[in-house]
């Protein structure tokens, strides 16, 4: 039995293929809604999501063992250019090729059981080829440029100590290092302070941070009248396609202050902002709006200038706006000024910086009317035994020894995409994106999420395929050395909204090729005719994907 056949059996052992993913046409029941503060029924009535409907998901057509060559050359739109992609150039070609020696990471190698070979093996045990890493997961992590790397280990090696709190030279210099990558995570997204930067451990906690300094009085006024604070009866909105770390603390909000958590309906069709819905949820009870830049599943970009005007203009006085930035600040130039929102968090390790970094901008006078999120050093401006009072912020926010070293990293990697610069960046991701869209579209039984072809979009896609569960989809390519997430990425909510419990997920960055697509194409359709190639009979019934559980 060849290695891909033994993932196979183990595959099916598992009972978790067939067809488990469409959920079926019992999704017109109403959406599941925070049981503390459902919206009105009226909401229920004219936005309800519509389940995402395909013919080649909903038919399950198997592919034959016996299918002919003709039919398997067949596109499933009948594209007589169906090569076009073999001539087809990207415009800034040089650009990945210029980067990937900064990545040595993606020089790793696997042999035929998709295991990691050293380094200086030019072929595994059977004497084979061995296999090129094709890294399609930049949407969970990016990879580390040595410029990265090397700024680790000289903070360690030549700088390490405890910032602000020692008059010794290495102190002293940890602490420019730090305050200095502050300073570039400032001009990064054009802040009108370096004051407004925050460092926290990641997107997650930047969110958990405002959130629950808004609720830290459970609704009741807070004892400096200056302070924001949320309470019953106050409006919090978010939208149905956000990942986990912008529902759960919201949810939690909501329970603490009795604050009404509305949601606007995932646009299931193409994954559109529903404008309309927004602004039929906005009122003047409205204190709190969280929504994310772009999204990690369908790669839609959301229309925050229309978000902002419509809460500007129909919100409560003083509103504020979040923006869940993860998914737009590694990939374009993000002004937050132009943007003119309130807060917007992002993750350092989404953007060639070190894990355990991330920050959270805020404008600098309302990070100063939300109370401290912890207490400890740092943090303080005096300490009496009956009381204390606080430092402004960034300060404020900062509590004990912070993360120095993957904040001097962050700093490396904003110096290293500047480098690059963010508009060629994009302007490649744009394009690339739009590439792996249109060669999914091809593959027969592929079912992707999001906008349509020709819609500008992030540089990621989300599928579901007829013949094999995203898991095991995942397995099967990574033995071939291709590295894909599986599972609902952090957001169950949208994934029952368009009627699937899971999906693939390909994401790109700029040290990603041409190449790389086309590998990962070639292998994805090799799987599928694999798996359809055994025939229902081969496939125990199974009882649902309930024994699935995705790390992500």
């Amino acid at each position: 039995m060849s290695s891909k056949q033994a993932v196979a059996a183990a595959a099916i052992a598992s009972t978790i293929l067939g067809n488990p993913l469409q959920l079926g046409t019992t999704s017109s029941t109403p959406l599941a809604v925070v049981a503390f503060n459902p919206p009105l029924q009226q909401h229920h009535r004219n936005y309800a999501s519509i389940v995402l409907k395909s013919s080649a998901v909903s038919e399950s057509p198997s592919v034959s063992a016996d299918s002919s060559d003709d039919d398997n050359d067949t596109d499933k739109n009948n594209n007589s250019n169906k090569s076009w992609w073999k001539e087809f150039q990207l415009k800034d070609s040089t650009l990945a090729p210029s980067v990937i020696n900064d990545f040595p990471i993606l020089a790793t190698s696997f042999d035929a059981d998709g295991k990691i070979i050293s380094p200086t093996d030019k072929h595994d045990d059977d004497g084979k080829q061995k296999k090129r890493l094709v890294y399609l997961d930049s949407a969970a992590t990016s990879q580390k440029p040595n410029a990265v790397t090397s700024a680790l280990t000289a903070y360690y090696e030549h700088a390490n100590s405890n910032v602000h709190r020692g008059a010794h030279a290495l102190s002293r210099e940890a602490t420019e290092q730090y305050e200095a990558a502050r300073d570039k995570v400032s001009s990064f997204i054009n802040a009108n302070s370096r004051n407004e930067i925050v460092f926290t451990s990641g997107a997650t906690e930047a969110i958990n941070l405002v959130a629950t300094t808004l609720s830290q009085t459970c609704g009741q006024p807070p004892k400096n009248a200056r302070d924001l604070y949320l309470t019953k009866g106050d409006e919090i909105i978010i939208t149905e396609s956000e990942h986990h770390s912008n529902i759960v603390p919201w949810q939690m909000v909501a329970e603490r202050t009795g604050a009404v958590l509305k949601y606007v309906p995932a646009c299931s069709a193409t994954g559109g902002f529903d404008l309309d819905a927004f602004a039929e949820l906005i009122t003047p009870n409205t204190k709190f709006v969280s929504v994310q830049h772009v999204s990690n599943v369908l790669g839609s970009i959301n229309p925050v200038d229309e978000i902002v005007e419509i809460v500007r203009s129909k919100a409560a006085p003083g509103a504020k706006i979040m923006l869940d930035a993860c998914q737009s600040v590694p990939h374009m130039g993000v002004d937050v000024q132009k943007l003119n929102v309130d807060f917007i968090a992002a993750s350092g390790h989404k953007m060639c910086g070190p894990t355990g970094i991330g920050f959270l901008w805020g404008k600098e006078s309302v990070l100063n009317s939300l109370p401290p999120y912890k207490g400890g050093g740092e943090m303080i401006d005096e300490v009496y035994m009956d009381h204390s009072t606080y430092a402004p912020a960034p300060a404020r926010f900062e509590a004990g020894t912070p993360a120095i070293a993957q904040a001097i990293g962050l700093g490396a990697a904003i110096d290293y995409l500047n480098k690059i610069g963010m508009e060629r960046i994009h302007d490649y991701e744009v394009e690339l994106a739009d590439y792996l869209r249109r060669r999914l579209e091809e593959v027969k039984g592929v079912t992707v999420l999001g906008p349509p072809v020709g819609t500008e979009r992030a540089a990621l896609c989300a599928f579901v395929t007829d013949a094999v569960h995203p898991s095991d989809l995942g397995t099967f390519l990574d033995v071939e050395g291709v590295a894909i997430r599986a599972g609902h990425h952090c957001c169950q909510p949208l994934h029952r909204a368009l009627g699937y419990s899971h999906s693939a997920r390909a994401s790109l960055y700029f040290y990603n090729t041409k190449e790389d697509v086309d590998d990962f194409i070639s292998v994805l359709e090799d799987t599928l005719k694999f798996f359809g190639s055994l025939g229902s009979d081969a496939i125990d019934e199974a009882d649902s994907d309930d024994n699935f559980v995705p790390l992500f």
